[in-house]
């Protein structure tokens, strides 16, 4: 396995080991937890839903290590047209998508039987294009320079991927905000364009409740308020049924849990492999197993900020640090909406549960990561040992060149 890693792949080898351990653990849970699925629609055959994740799973890995081996200055380009495909992509998923869960996000693909979620693509394409333009930077901006660079696309992406899917608006904006402030833009920019989201949120929640009540199912407004009062404890008993059952799951499990494939709760659960994974885990591997599956993402988060911190370019730095955040984040809302600590979302758990698209774009992320990584570490190797000992000056540090 040691000569595998040292020949094949490259860049950082912790990244690569949590994600093979995060992949075993996803096929047994994905295992697990769709017996009732199998039962419903493949007449028993428990077995389909597992080889399907398989060849994904295995895919999202092709995929990942093709991408390490793109030098990631190639991303720079590719952001300036991934970021105008976006666009027509998030309008075609309202025009065409599919409704599932009463959420236009899903544009079918043909002949392979899977959907495609333009979030996903367009997440990926604003990190890159904001990592591009704030390495092209050379000292400080005005506001206005700053809206049009930054905060217009944030703008644009996050509003078209709101209605749809306010999670991952929310998320995504999020993100750039973090993406902004480790490329050295204006606090006071950041808290500007914050209260300018903030207003503009509210205006169209406004304008949707004064709307006819089918389009308000259409913008799914009702269904974020319904899913904040439920929290909140304001709904009906039954209206918490997913939230309940969760809690039953983690209540129940223990502190070594029930042993794979015992979970009870994956048969009440309504999405048991994908929103709800995580409870199904503590369950039948208790908080020991919660603990640990948790323990890998920080080594996700601790690897990619060590990661770019160690790249002396900022759009590599910038670029690693917004795909790991962006996983980072959505990993840790997906636990706490298990737990209950949150308000339900939607979003899966990054590597673990069971989807097709979703999990490619997030290999993807984690390949840009390590595509960074290997390139750094080549570039580190190449330089003459005098070269390496030397100090940067404090121009050198503060310089945003694109390499």
């Amino acid at each position: 396995m040691t000569q595998v890693f040292k020949k094949y792949l490259k860049g950082d080898k912790v990244i690569w080991s949590v994600v093979l351990i995060l992949s075993i653990i996803s096929l047994l849970a994905v295992y697990s937890s769709t017996g009732t699925l199998a039962y419903k629609y493949q007449h028993g055959n428990t077995e389909y839903y597992f080889l399907k994740h398989f060849i994904i799973l295995l895919l999202g890995l092709g995929i990942m290590y093709v991408i390490h081996n793109i030098k990631y200055t190639y991303f720079s380009r590719i952001s300036q047209v991934g970021i105008w495909l976006a666009v027509p992509l998030l309008i075609l998923a309202y025009l065409v998508g599919s409704n599932i869960n009463s959420a236009y996000r899903w544009i079918p693909i043909p002949i392979i039987n899977l959907t495609f979620q333009p979030s996903d693509f367009a997440k990926l394409a604003l990190i890159m294009f904001l990592a591009r333009q704030l390495a092209r930077r050379a000292g400080s901006a005005t506001f206005k320079e700053d809206f049009m660079q930054l905060g217009l696309p944030i703008a644009i992406i996050c509003g078209l991927i709101l209605p749809a899917n306010f999670s991952t608006a929310a998320l995504l904006f999020v993100t750039s905000l973090v993406i902004m402030f480790i490329g050295r833009v204006s606090v006071k920019n950041i808290g500007i364009m914050m209260g300018i989201a903030v207003v503009g949120f509210g205006l169209f929640v406004g304008t949707v409740l004064l709307l006819p009540q089918n389009v308000q199912e259409k913008f799914r407004v009702s269904t974020w308020i319904a899913r904040v009062e439920r929290f909140a404890g304001a709904g009906d008993e039954d209206d918490n049924y997913q939230a309940t059952h969760s809690k039953i799951a983690i209540a129940t499990g223990g502190l070594f849990g029930k042993g794979p494939g015992n979970s009870a709760e994956r048969n009440f659960l309504p999405h048991p492999y994908s929103d709800y994974i995580y409870s199904i885990i503590i369950e039948e591997y208790g908080l020991a197993g919660g603990a640990f599956i948790l323990f890998l993402y920080l080594i996700i988060l601790f690897r990619g900020v060590r990661i770019a911190t160690k790249s002396d370019k900022p759009f590599a730095a910038l670029l690693a640090v917004g795909c790991c955040f962006s996983l980072i984040f959505q990993g840790m809302i997906n636990m706490a909406v298990a737990v209950g600590v949150f308000p339900v979302t939607g979003q899966p758990l990054p590597l673990l549960s069971m989807g097709g698209t979703s999990l490619w774009f997030t290999s993807i992320a984690l390949g840009i990561m390590l595509s960074v990584s290997r390139t750094t570490t080549q570039e580190e190797d190449a330089k003459p040992k005098a070269e390496k000992v030397k100090k940067p000056s404090k121009a050198e540090n503060t310089e945003y060149v694109i390499a």
